[in-house]
């Protein structure tokens, strides 16, 4: 974490299923960086890592990661606007 400029973290994503031990995958790593612009702040929202997921649940983790931090997005837009 820097204050002000980056929080991240690291995650199984999709990590759903009680029967799959997901300690022995290699997380995925999720960034959300703050960057001076002209007119404000924006924030950027990166997550790497999917490329050592196993490939049977790296599509269906990718998919259901996409649409959640599209959401999550939305929330923070929101949060933002209402803030402001």
């Amino acid at each position: 974490m820097e204050p002000e400029r980056l929080f991240s973290f690291t995650w199984h994503p999709y990590g759903v299923d009680p029967k799959i031990d997901y300690s022995k995958e290699t997380p995925t790593l999720v960034e959300f960086r703050l960057e001076e612009t002209a007119s404000g702040t924006l924030l950027v929202l990166t997550e790497s890592g999917f490329d050592k997921i196993p490939s049977n649940r790296r599509d269906e983790a990718f998919r259901m990661n996409d649409g959640g931090w599209t959401e999550q997005m939305k929330n923070i837009e929101k949060y933002v606007a209402e803030k402001s």
